[in-house]
């Protein structure tokens, strides 16, 4: 079976290859922005799973256009936000926008939403889907002034939902985890795992896969 990530993270292939399965990594082309502006006042928890869904429904596509064999894949699709402070915030993209959201996080806590989407292809057809979300809480520490600009400089929170990691730089500031941290990291272990049996396959016989295999 060909397991493939639809993803760019490195954090969620570093989690996945961490417990035993090596994707093949092919990035989606949605428009998040439009998918966004297309919901109608969505849930924070149906936000990341339409986008999550949206991403795997791409990949899904490109990969049944170039799978003359019907090769039997999987595809996973992911999104997460940060819920903090009543705003689903995701990656800041400016180091302005960053230390606004370290302003509302130092010192509380904000629930991290993960979406996941699993395709599964066969005899070139889609064969079987399943969604789902995972919330988790996270609690932030307070970072001294200079903490937060040497952090910022990095460019590390610029690029991750909520100016934040759990497995980089950004674990420093954690102060602790209320939930699955494999979904804060960015995709959860047993999600996917109850996700991939919902469409008939044990994560057991993924282990050990090598992209392609």
């Amino acid at each position: 079976m060909r397991f493939v990530l639809a993803s760019a993270s490195p954090a969620r292939l570093a989690v996945l290859r961490a417990a035993g399965v090596d994707p093949d990594v092919v990035v989606s082309g949605v428009d998040e922005a439009a998918i966004i502006a297309s919901l109608s006042d969505p849930a924070p928890a149906e936000l990341v799973r339409t986008l999550a869904a949206a991403k795997a429904d791409d990949v899904a596509a490109g990969v049944l256009d170039g799978d003359a064999r019907g090769e039997d894949t999987v595809i996973v699709g992911c999104d997460s936000m940060l819920s903090i402070g009543g705003e689903v915030v995701g990656k800041p993209g400016t180091p302005e926008v960053a230390r606004t959201r370290w302003k509302a996080m130092s010192g509380g806590s904000g629930e991290l939403l993960t979406g996941h989407a699993v395709v599964r292809l066969r005899d070139g057809v889609v064969a079987a889907r399943a969604e789902g979300t995972r919330a988790t809480t996270v609690r932030f520490a307070a970072p001294e002034p200079q903490e937060l600009d040497a952090y910022i400089a990095t460019g590390e929170p610029l690029a991750v939902a909520g100016a934040f990691t759990l497995d980089g730089l950004g674990g420093w500031f954690v102060e602790g985890v209320d939930g699955d941290p494999s979904s804060v990291i960015g995709i959860s272990l047993p999600l996917t795992r109850g996700l991939l049996a919902e469409v008939g396959v044990g994560v057991v016989s993924l282990w050990g896969a090598r992209p392609g295999a």
